[in-house]
């Protein structure tokens, strides 16, 4: 955890303690850029505001070398930085003030789809020139590695299952993210966007991904 607010962080690692979670607690975004990307830590969760280094900046440093989860704390109702946030590669938000049981639950969300079970080598999901290893976490599309954070994977990875199919916001936010859809909450809106723009147009110069208006999204299918 990477916050200048020292009580808050004492606090939410007695919290974490407690449910058998191990959280470790810096001050600056400098040492916070180091410890992320030193491949010890499963997740971080980053504040925005901050002296020196904000959040967003360590946020930005963080996605230059790597896809460790990234769980953004935000100002209540700004949602300006939320949604930089999100375009810049966090997993999720929460803001602040918040409690230590809400944290926890986000928390755990993102590491269950981390921690899916390894897949065998017939368990693929292909749709085309996409093609996704679920158990691996990893993606390409027409052959070349697609850069995905956790949160984007396994949206994608529900759209490749319906493939041809519309799949409901509902669906997507609970599977995908791991929680339920809330009235003005546009993390989901922000993760389509970027897989749209990672995955490129299909063969057809359509975008792979459609908004069906009152249905949901559907990932067109290729065979």
């Amino acid at each position: 955890m990477v916050d200048d607010d020292r009580e808050l962080c004492r606090l939410l690692q007695e919290y974490c303690a407690m449910e058998g979670l191990a959280l470790r607690a810096v001050h600056n975004g400098e040492v916070g850029v180091l410890m992320a990307l030193s491949g010890n830590f499963d997740l971080v969760i980053l504040d925005v505001m901050m002296p020196g280094m904000s959040g967003t900046e360590a946020l930005r440093r963080i996605r230059r070398e790597s896809m460790v989860p990234v769980l953004m704390l935000t100002a209540m109702g700004d949602d300006e930085d939320r949604i930089l946030g999100l375009e810049l590669g966090a997993d999720d938000y929460v803001p602040k003030p918040c409690t230590p049981r809400e944290l926890v639950a986000r928390i755990r969300a993102i590491l269950r789809r981390m921690g899916q079970p390894h897949d065998g080598p017939q368990d693929i999901l292909s749709n085309g020139d996409i093609r996704l290893w679920p158990g691996r976490r990893q993606a390409e599309v027409n052959g070349r590695p697609l850069s995905l954070t956790g949160a984007e994977f396994s949206i994608l990875a529900v759209l490749a299952r319906h493939a041809g199919q519309p799949v409901s916001r509902e669906t997507l936010s609970a599977e995908g993210l791991g929680r339920p859809v809330t009235r003005f909450d546009r993390s989901l809106d922000v993760h389509l966007s970027s897989i749209r723009h990672k995955l490129g147009p299909g063969r057809d110069g359509r975008p792979r991904i459609q908004t069906l208006r009152g249905r949901g999204y559907q990932l067109l299918q290729d065979e």
